[in-house]
């Protein structure tokens, strides 16, 4: 069965679940159909059969949110199960040294996606969240993956647009390029202040087996001179995971 204008149920469906996002957890049904372009009528009654199924289901006051049946399905399937499952001992190893944010990232499309996040009450700001994404030239984890990525996709990214969060944001060509490198030949990420003034973010590779990049490790800590003595801890907790997805090379 196709909606007229020959668009498939199915892309109405996936643009019902794009309304949602790290800042838009629950929404009215009017504001699902604005988002997604579609009739309020339309919206309802594909929302009410996906309720049905516990795809989506509806707090006390009618708003519409993600279910539980949906996010049960998907870590299931998660590609980045058996990551965060190699990575998880070690980042709590790294956590409590660290005593701030610890992260795990991976490359999605042209931006960094947040897979698994440890966090602890007074830490420094951190911006990302769990299932949130960020431009790949604002932020340590991406610009690690960016600096091992194809060159096609460098290239894209070097041609913009670049946008800045902070003034220390790498928006000029030449130099996200230069960093690039730097980044390639020290084995890590130092961004002072890229995306809060008052934090730095630190990141390095995790490989694979067969020795490819497949995700960021990170640390978020005060912006002080102390920062760069989480390095080491970083770079060992790396190397841990590394080894637990089988690459004996790190």
């Amino acid at each position: 069965m196709k909606p007229a204008q020959g668009e498939s149920v199915l892309s109405r469906v996936v643009r019902i679940f794009e309304t949602f996002g790290p800042d838009t957890p629950a929404l009215r049904v009017t504001d699902i159909a604005r988002r997604a372009d579609l009739p309020v009528a339309t919206a309802s009654r594909l929302i009410e059969e996906l309720v049905g199924y516990g795809w989506l289901r509806r707090d006390p006051d009618r708003r519409v949110r993600v279910g539980v049946r949906l996010w049960e399905l998907a870590s299931r399937a998660s590609p980045t199960l058996g990551l965060r499952e190699a990575a998880m001992p070690f980042m709590e190893d790294l956590h409590a040294v660290v005593g701030h944010h610890t992260q795990l990232a991976v490359l999605e499309d042209r931006e960094v996606l947040f897979v698994e996040r440890l966090s602890a009450p007074g830490a420094v700001l951190n911006v990302t969240r769990v299932a949130g994404r960020l431009p790949l030239h604002a932020s340590s984890s991406g610009l690690v993956l960016l600096a091992h990525a194809p060159a096609d996709l460098q290239e894209q990214v070097l041609a913009g647009p670049l946008p800045a969060f902070r003034r220390t944001t790498l928006t000029e060509p030449a130099r996200l390029r230069r960093f690039l490198a730097d980044v390639r030949r020290t084995g890590y990420a130092f961004c002072a202040g890229f995306i809060d003034e008052e934090a730095t973010g630190i990141a390095v590779p995790l490989r694979g087996p067969g020795g490819d990049v497949v995700a960021a490790l990170s640390v978020i800590v005060p912006n002080d001179r102390a920062a760069r003595t989480q390095i080491p801890a970083l770079r060992a907790a790396a190397r841990g995971i590394s080894r637990a997805m089988g690459n004996s090379s790190q």
